[in-house]
């Protein structure tokens, strides 16, 4: 099984690699308040083309360095200019 997330591209200065925050919201089990958690993934963009504000969707895929383990699969919004 694949993970797939969906997140908002922070940083696209290194080379075909885009930087990924991505938001999950949960109830908390013991106190019922939602809670947000935020993490941060390295994600492979082959032809540059995803730009800081961007909404895109990142699926895991085999390690292509110490920390990118992701590809981005599609834009879901570009952002606005």
């Amino acid at each position: 099984m694949k993970k797939v997330l969906q997140g908002r591209v922070t940083s696209d200065k290194a080379d075909k690699t885009v930087t990924v925050h991505v938001e999950r919201r949960f109830k908390h089990p013991l106190y019922g308040k939602v809670v947000t958690v935020s993490k941060k993934y390295l994600a492979h963009d082959e032809t540059n083309q995803y730009g800081i504000g961007d909404v895109v969707e990142i699926t895991t895929a085999r390690p292509m360095s110490k920390r990118k383990r992701f590809i981005v699969t599609r834009l879901v919004e570009k952002a606005r200019a």
